[in-house]
């Protein structure tokens, strides 16, 4: 029997005295969540923000995971000072970690425990506290705000106003929310911004809220402009032509002067809240997920008929390749009712003309590329080795373009009904690193996910560039992803674990992507009433 999910929660981190790494400033730091299976293999399962130069840092980003009362989950926080762009961490420096199960702190609602480093020996005087809070409701509040006449706190320039929501808890405020920053602007509108519910008000209309309005500052001595508390049903109230406003009152300057006001006012343009439909109401409500592989046959994978090559079948009939395809698709094809796959590959010199193609269908017939479930996908492959020739160069952006050209014929569609997850399966030398990165912004505004599992020992520094975890992708003139749409992950660190690590890693994203495109869009699932049903049922 599938392990039932008892419940979602959310987890809030923060830190105090955290070590301090950087000379003349202060670190950095970014939460890590990592979780285990019964073996000794770790894989990530988000990280927060990093916050700049602060040894206390309040994560805003919260960790939603599934809680399984039966199983006991480990978990492994790991906080670093986040010192350049990569995704990788090794380069960054550790300031200390905390391994405990989900279990321990769900008891506790609020655990407060010591960090310490690898050897297990003190981070310092660094302590870590997660509070954990079971989601019940999955409405979220879309904001639009700006504020007018903010007290002026920089001597040049002006202040660069950024707004933090608080929810009211037993044991004090906690940070839910943090906009953005305005540079140089006392009358400031911050972009559009979402807050589930649960975070900002626990699903309660009336409960307390403070929002708490700061001056930027690069070394992290970040001004108090003022602060206001107010409730979800007066934020409700707000509507383009009535704006809820609110003074920032700064309490320091009302005791020192009998004639102050205020020190500006936040001005709520619309609060809307909406239902926020999870992963599980778009598949249960009829969202189909359709599936495509594509293949590395380039030269650099070495000839097949060599045992070094990455292509070479093992008498067992086994490669990198194969394992790739087997332990993604045995996952995905259960979401696909048809478990028809398109399988391509790219890359080689194909026949009868011996021309290269950077898309070409791995059964030869264009007209059908298509496969029987997962199996169908391992046999075209396992014929298809010996017919080609093995070239070059890498070229990625014909088949996440091919795919593209689907998913926008689906962007037609007044529901959630079609999403595409392209998987490439590469050893990462990449050739067309501009025209890819313009596919992958183009595919970022339609229904669709990449993931990339590269094989073999590449430098893949290429494809975690492509992976937006460290911000958004641009495309060479400029343009920004809508969305982060591409997942790495190199094959070699789950090798050795087991097969559904590798699957649980690779797509660990999905889910996150398919509702933030259909959330964005305003899609709902086509049978909606299948999803008012609560999470679980069927």
């Amino acid at each position: 029997m599938a392990t039932q999910c008892v419940t979602k929660v959310e987890l809030t981190v923060s830190c105090e005295n955290l070590l301090d790494k950087d000379i003349g400033s202060k670190s950095d730091p970014l939460c890590v969540l990592q979780t285990s299976s019964s073996e000794s293999q770790w894989y990530e399962v988000d990280r927060t923000e990093k916050v700049q130069n602060c040894l206390c840092p309040k994560f805003a980003k919260k960790f939603v995971i599934d809680y399984y009362f039966e199983i006991v989950q480990k978990l492994k926080f790991g906080i670093y000072d986040i010192d350049n762009k990569t995704v990788d961490l090794s380069d960054d420096d550790f300031l200390g970690q905390l391994e405990c199960t989900l279990g321990q702190v769900v008891s506790s609602k609020k655990l407060t425990r010591p960090l310490v480093l690898k050897n297990k020996s003190p981070a310092g005087k660094g302590t870590i506290t997660i509070s954990a809070e079971e989601v019940k409701d999955s409405r979220v509040a879309n904001f639009e705000v700006e504020a007018r006449k903010l007290d002026n706190k920089d001597l040049f320039g002006k202040s660069d106003p950024y707004l933090e929501f608080y929810k009211q808890t037993a044991t004090g405020w906690q940070l839910a929310h943090r906009t953005e920053v305005v540079n140089n602007n006392l009358n400031p509108t911050w972009k559009p911004f979402r807050i589930p519910l649960q975070s900002l008000c626990g699903g309660d209309l009336e409960k307390p809220i403070k929002v708490e309005c700061y001056d930027y500052d690069n070394d992290g001595s970040h001004d108090l402009i003022g602060v206001f508390e107010t409730t979800m049903t007066r934020f409700q109230q707000a509507s383009r032509t009535s704006p809820a406003e609110f003074e920032c009152v700064n309490s320091k300057k009302k005791q020192k002067k009998k004639s102050y006001k205020n020190s500006g006012v936040v001005s709520v343009k619309t609060c809307q809240v909406v239902k926020e439909y999870t992963f599980l109401d778009y598949i249960m409500g009829g969202c189909q997920i359709n599936f495509t592989v594509a293949i590395d046959f380039t030269g650099s994978n070495g000839d097949p008929r060599s045992p070094q090559s990455l292509h070479y079948i093992s008498p067992q009939g086994v490669n990198e390749y194969l394992s790739a395809i087997w332990s993604v698709g045995n996952v995905i094809q259960d979401y696909d009712t048809d478990k028809m796959f398109p399988a391509f590959g790219f890359g080689a010199q194909i026949p009868p003309t011996w021309q290269v193609s950077h898309e070409f269908p791995l059964n030869f017939n264009p007209a059908n590329p298509f496969c029987t479930g997962i199996e169908g996908v391992v046999e075209a492959y396992r014929a298809c080795l010996p017919q080609v020739k093995l070239y070059g160069p890498t070229n990625f952006s014909p088949i996440i373009n091919h795919v593209a050209c689907f998913a926008k014929q689906a962007l037609q569609q007044t529901t959630a009904a079609q999403y595409y997850v392209l998987l490439i399966i590469t050893d990462g030398v990449i050739t067309d690193m501009d025209e890819t990165r313009s596919a992958i912004v183009n595919a970022s505004r339609l229904p669709m996910s990449i993931i990339i599992v590269g094989v073999g020992g590449a430098d893949f520094s290429a494809m975690e560039f492509l992976d937006g975890d460290d911000g958004r992708l641009r495309s060479q003139t400029g343009e920004t992803a809508m969305r982060d749409i591409v997942q790495f992950v190199p094959y070699r660190q789950f090798q050795n674990g087991p097969r559904e690590a590798l699957a649980k890693s690779v797509l660990a994203e999905v889910p996150g992507q398919l509702v933030d495109f259909c959330n964005t869009t305003k899609l709902s699932p086509p049978k909606s009433n299948a999803a008012q049903k609560p999470a679980g049922t069927i």
